[in-house]
């Protein structure tokens, strides 16, 4: 299986700006920038979709590992802050903050341990060379 998108960029770094477009086309000519990269613009920019990208791929991977220990995932929420370093122009590392709801039968740490393996084991952290961190509530 193969997933694309394209990226289309004109000008300069500072006064250009691009469209992104995906396969599904739910990004379809979406507008980024310098402005959306390092400031406040409209639009997106990578660094963005990388921490949208790791909250599903994690998200999925948490119900995932639920469902084959024999669980019924109930709600799991997820939220990526992917921290950039704009002096070095690197990505230091993306943590993860989940939230789950309690599920019958599944202690806290148990959940934790789940969580844990997802997060080392979802398709886009196995794909990313930085630092990845986990904090977790469970109510």
């Amino acid at each position: 299986m193969k997933r694309t998108a394209k990226a289309h960029w004109n000008g300069t770094l500072q006064e250009g700006k691009g469209e992104i477009t995906t396969q599904s086309t739910i990004l379809n000519n979406t507008q980024y920038s310098f402005k959306t990269r390092f400031a406040d613009g409209v639009g997106t920019n990578p660094e963005e979709l990388v921490a949208a990208a790791h909250a599903g791929c994690f998200t999925m991977a948490v119900g995932a590992a639920l469902t084959q220990a024999g669980f019924t995932p109930g709600d799991l929420n997820t939220e990526a802050v992917l921290d950039l370093d704009l002096q070095a122009l690197v990505i230091n590392g993306i943590h993860l903050s989940l939230v789950g709801s309690v599920i019958d039968g599944v202690s806290e740490e148990k959940f934790k341990e789940i969580a844990e393996g997802a997060k080392a084991n979802c398709i886009v952290s196995k794909a990313l060379s930085v630092p990845i961190t986990l904090d977790i509530q469970y109510s």
